[in-house]
């Protein structure tokens, strides 16, 4: 597949009040008030910019690169034995939030995350 998108990677969020288009720099949203409402006649060419219809939301905060902040993190450990909280059983919970959250999405029900057993 080739890209075809404002980024390598896009998340997209449909809501009822509008939509959002995230990728890893910078987001564009389109409310439901704004929205185009294109006929589609196949005789004749799109004359529409769809692009050119997001608006691009502002920055309101700054964010350092996450892969060199966890790297510090860990070096930090190793080298002035600070304290590192992201271990095994930090790893198993995140794993068993997933599971939890893909259980919830096949049964269309709310689930509880039970206290992980280490």
């Amino acid at each position: 597949t080739r890209v075809r998108r404002d980024d390598l990677v896009t998340f997209h969020v449909d809501g009822t009040h509008g939509s959002a288009v995230a990728g890893l720099q910078d987001c564009r949203a389109q409310s439901r008030v704004t929205t185009p409402r294109p006929v589609w006649n196949p005789d004749i060419k799109q004359t529409m910019n769809f692009f050119d219809q997001w608006q691009e939301v502002p920055d309101s905060q700054v964010y350092d690169n996450g892969f060199k902040i966890q790297w510090e993190h860990f070096i930090r450990h190793v080298v002035e034995n600070e304290p590192y909280r992201w271990t095994l059983a930090e790893g198993a919970k995140g794993v068993q939030l997933v599971e939890a959250a893909l259980q919830s999405w096949k049964e269309r029900r709310w689930v509880d995350v039970p206290a992980l057993k280490v």
